[in-house]
């Protein structure tokens, strides 16, 4: 086995010891839920087909201010520029890519170390000039343990979700320790709006999507526990964006994107292959791309 197919594989096992582990009475739901139940659909098409399928595994995505693509390819340790027409432009060397994201500097910032390789070899986030025609990337901050999610708030201050909780870092690059130590869970994906971080965690159930105010941290809200298609059955998590009417889209391990509404109310909004990530795209309202396991990026139209 590779150090490279860990990741994958570590979520493939997730269902299966989240089973065991229910058996043993630890982190178990609390009730069988349902799956979600089917609202408007969606469509989906191929945005970028991956070159060689899994190697172009595709963790994360994010668009700069010039409406240039960028994905994290885990596997091939880069991230990697296209432009509207899809073509690819740039590539920039990160260790095991996890979410990137579009500063308020207008610099795109990088999650690297997401890899169980982290415990030795810790992760954290580079910065680099996404105009740039060879863009060099720099460390921003570093010492995480398997960092995966990231989000800017309002005020331009970054949160990092790792294996080991959400890490609040400031526009200066300073970890805010004592913010950081009110919020230890597990944490994958993250997104933050109106004072409010909304976040996937895999550690106790699996599948489940939380939701606190940026001022509490410790005080949480299960906002939903997601299903796969089998009932009882727990899904993984991934990535999520909330829209302007506060409504949360997950990407789960299953290939469903699950909608949310602001009251915890699911609903099955497509269904697809696995997917890892989810971004809207600019200036089109009720389009989203979509990253993948195989890794092609997806391009979703929501039902009107």
């Amino acid at each position: 086995m590779s150090i490279v197919e860990l990741p994958a594989l570590l979520r493939r096992a997730v269902p299966a010891l989240a089973v065991a582990l229910s058996c043993a009475g630890v982190a178990a739901p609390s009730a069988i839920a349902e799956p979600s139940p089917v609202c408007a659909h969606a469509t989906s098409t191929t945005a970028l087909p991956a070159a060689v399928a899994v190697l172009d595994w595709s963790e994360n995505l994010a668009f700069d201010r010039q409406g240039n693509l960028w994905v994290s390819r885990l596997y091939r340790n880069e991230v990697q520029r296209y432009d509207d027409a899809g073509r690819l432009t740039a590539t920039v060397r990160v260790e095991f890519p996890g979410a990137v994201r579009l500063g308020p500097d207008g610099l795109m910032y990088a999650v690297y170390g997401d890899s169980p390789t982290s415990v030795v070899r810790p992760g954290g986030v580079v910065r680099f000039d996404p105009a740039a025609a060879e863009p060099r990337p720099e460390i921003f901050v570093s010492g995480f343990t398997m960092p995966n999610g990231a989000a800017f708030d309002a005020d331009g201050t970054l949160y990092v979700a790792s294996a080991t909780g959400v890490i609040r870092i400031g526009r200066d690059g300073v970890v805010d320790a004592g913010w950081t130590e009110r919020a230890e869970l597990n944490a994958n994906g993250i997104a933050v709006r109106d004072g409010t971080v909304y976040l996937t965690s895999n550690g106790g159930p699996l599948g489940r999507v939380l939701r606190f105010p940026v001022t509490e941290p410790e005080h949480r809200t299960v906002l939903a526990d997601l299903t796969s298609a089998l009932p009882g059955v727990p899904d993984f998590a991934d990535d999520l964006l909330v829209d302007d009417a506060g409504a949360v889209y997950v990407t789960t391990l299953s290939g469903q994107l699950v909608r949310i509404d602001p009251s915890g109310q699911s609903c099955q909004v497509l269904t697809a292959e696995p997917m890892t990530s989810v971004a809207a795209v600019p200036g089109r309202p009720g389009e989203f791309l979509a990253g993948t396991e195989r890794g092609t990026i997806l391009r979703i139209q929501l039902a009107p």
